[in-house]
């Protein structure tokens, strides 16, 4: 049945993607909405510390907080949707709502990659030019940065929306539980080719250039620390660490959307569903938990907050 309604020009969607919703809705609620409160706590609660302390004022964790403040923005787009989603009959969108959020998605993941690929070449300056340090990471140098992560994947996505609106729908139903890639199989055969080959152009430009410039980077980072001494190396593994752990989870997760949405793969429904919400649950919980636990500096004024915390409750 074609779903569109003639007297408003509106085109919806039907969510396929998910399991057992009558008989479990309320239990995937409440989980997702304490996995939703959590990603925003912890999110924001280093965000606020990065912003607050001077200490943390440099290159390293203001892009940590351009990461935190994506996965913020990320959830932010994914969960509310999804969780009316639950609590309703039907799972329903318009095309235009659609599109806006998967733009949303794959321009915020395009940022998160070209902020790692920043944060490599910050980690790459520090440990193998430190003399040139403060020349190669001024002020400008990381705002040039921050703007582009968020600019250029935005940018590059842009003409794909644009373009979405003048194909043909010929399936009304959306193999998911949210707008990612899979919005390319509503399309006619026709249309489907174009925006296809779009997404691998947009896919090489702000994935896998960012990925090889990362492994070149880490890279010349290892040949130098196996070349110095401990301390070097002790120090390169402390800020390094986190941020290896950062991209292998995230382009994992990225790798589970291109088999989910791209590749022809006759998954069973509950298997792709669960995959679905690996997508939204993993990355936004694991960056404040890494970056918390193993970045000294956050971790010793998270402590510190913590402590007060304790206190200010113990006093009343």
């Amino acid at each position: 049945m074609e779903q569109m309604n003639d007297e408003f020009n509106v085109t919806y969607i039907t969510f396929g993607g998910h399991v057992d919703l009558q008989k479990y809705r309320f239990l995937y609620f409440a989980i997702m909405f304490i996995v939703y409160i959590l990603i925003l706590c912890s999110n924001s609660t280093i965000l606020c510390l990065i912003w607050i302390k001077k200490s943390l004022h440099e290159p390293m964790y203001i892009f940590i907080a351009g990461l935190l403040l994506n996965s913020v923005i990320f959830s932010t787009n994914i969960y509310p949707e999804l969780l009316i989603d639950f609590l309703s009959d039907k799972q329903i969108t318009t095309h235009s709502l659609c599109s806006i959020q998967a733009f949303i998605y794959y321009s915020l993941t395009g940022s998160e990659f070209f902020l790692l690929a920043a944060m490599a070449y910050d980690r790459y300056v520090s440990i193998c030019k430190p003399l040139q340090y403060p020349t190669l990471m001024k002020k400008t140098t990381v705002t040039v940065l921050l703007v582009s992560a968020w600019l250029l994947p935005a940018c590059q996505l842009f003409p794909s929306v644009v373009m979405s609106h003048s194909y043909k729908i010929c399936n009304f139903t959306l193999n998911g539980i949210f707008c990612n890639n899979a919005i390319s199989k509503l399309y006619c055969d026709t249309s489907r080719a174009t925006y296809i080959i779009y997404g691998v152009f947009i896919l090489l430009n702000t994935v896998v250039l960012p990925l090889l410039f990362i492994l070149f980077t880490y890279s010349k980072i290892f040949v130098i620390c196996y070349r110095s001494c401990r301390e070097v190396r002790k120090k390169a593994a402390q800020t390094c660490l986190p941020h290896l752990l950062v991209l292998v989870s995230f382009s994992g997760l990225c790798s589970y959307d291109i088999i989910i949405a791209r590749l022809e793969i006759n998954l069973p429904k509950a298997a792709r569903f669960i995959m679905s919400l690996q997508l939204v649950l993993y990355h936004p919980l694991f960056n404040p938990i890494i970056y918390g636990l193993k970045m000294r500096e956050i971790s010793k004024h998270l402590k510190k907050l913590f402590c007060k915390c304790k206190l200010s409750i113990y006093q009343k």
